[in-house]
């Protein structure tokens, strides 16, 4: 790709109407590459979620709402039985990809309503819900857009200019279509002349912090500033950062929440010192159904991805055992806040996340 466009000026996912194609940024390859890839075949949706070339809970969830609908123009029948019944064995195939972020069953399970709806309730032709699932895949896309600036306005109200802002992982723009959910607030700071000071972490065990958050916000014009995971409390002490704000994949009942691995140790160092950690989580990351965070199921990882894979040569002995989950769950006491799109949750989280999911409901 050319070297003069920004990152900034990629869509994260899009529907190429033309290739029947998903086309998303490979996200394995940056910094170094920014390259586009088309997906066209359930296996090559799947490979994208699993290998982490998509990432991010909203991302995903827009890339899985427009693959289900590619993969149902391929369904050759008129009998909508037929096609549900190949519907469901996509969906079920596409969901297995990854266990953790709630937002890949969520937006299946709704393309799977409005398919249901649309055929069997309606009796609409095969033709129309392919075409209501398109319309649905890309109402899935606007909302995530908007629902981010949402985040984005509610946690802006959390700090003030100058503030120093530590966040983990990457839920910036390239974990979503637009904004971000951690970073909206940045972003949004940043067109109204906050000059916010951003520490970013590297975020073991896949970089993701280094390899995209530090090169969106750089890339955007944000100060931001790299450190290592194990460089929180030195931050926080010296008094350098004013609030964290990080995304999440997974909101439990009670307000636990499941982020990339090492969430938790930033979110205890930050109560130590008395440095609010605000969950940026559209409401499509919360469970009501998952009681708290010790039901969440957590994704295990190839060991080489800390063994070998970002080094020249292998930097851990053969044979040594590795444990690599992708998240962890921090507990709901950790956190000050979980900023949604309908405003921001509050302890008791049982009772908040409840109030906001009922205003979602009866919007």
């Amino acid at each position: 790709m050319s070297e003069t466009k920004n990152i900034m000026d990629y869509d994260t996912v899009a529907l190429d109407e033309g290739k029947k194609a998903v086309v998303i940024i490979d996200q394995t390859l940056l910094p170094g590459q920014t390259k586009l890839i088309e997906l066209k075949t359930a296996q090559e949706i799947w490979d994208a979620i699993y290998l982490l070339k998509v990432r991010g809970a909203p991302a995903i969830g827009v890339a899985a709402a427009m693959g289900i609908y590619v993969l149902s123009l391929e369904i050759d029948t008129e009998d909508f039985g037929d096609f549900y019944t190949e519907f469901c064995r996509y969906k079920d195939y596409l969901d297995s990809a990854r266990p953790t972020a709630v937002n890949l069953s969520w937006a299946l399970r709704r393309m799977e309503r409005v398919a249901l709806k649309a055929g069997r309730d309606e009796k609409r032709s095969v033709e129309e819900v392919k075409e209501i699932l398109h319309q649905e895949a890309l109402r899935i896309r606007d909302e995530d857009i908007e629902v981010c600036r949402k985040i984005g306005e509610y946690g802006l109200d959390l700090v003030k200019p100058g503030d120093g802002i530590l966040t983990h992982c990457n839920a910036g723009q390239l974990a979503t279509i637009k904004y971000g959910t951690a970073t909206a607030p940045i972003y949004l700071g940043q067109e109204r002349g906050y000059h916010f000071h951003v520490f970013a972490d590297e975020t073991r065990p896949l970089l993701q912090g280094a390899r995209l958050t530090a090169f969106e916000l750089s890339s955007a014009g944000v100060d931001v500033t790299l450190i290592c995971d194990n460089m929180s409390a030195s931050v926080m002490s010296k008094g350098l950062v004013n609030a964290v704000f990080v995304g999440c994949d997974r909101v439990a009942a009670n307000g636990d929440t499941a982020n990339k691995i090492g969430t938790s140790v930033v979110a205890a160092v930050a109560k130590y010192y008395g440095v609010p950690v605000y969950i940026c989580a559209p409401t499509s990351t919360i469970d009501m159904e998952t009681p708290t965070g010790e039901q969440i199921k957590i994704e295990q990882r190839p060991e080489t991805e800390v063994t070998e894979m970002w080094y020249r040569e292998r930097m851990a002995p053969e044979g040594v055992k590795v444990y690599n989950p992708a998240f962890d769950v921090t507990n709901h006491e950790l956190i000050a806040g979980i900023i949604t799109e309908y405003g921001v949750a509050r302890a008791p989280y049982t009772e908040s996340l409840k109030e906001i999911m009922e205003r979602k409901a009866g919007k």
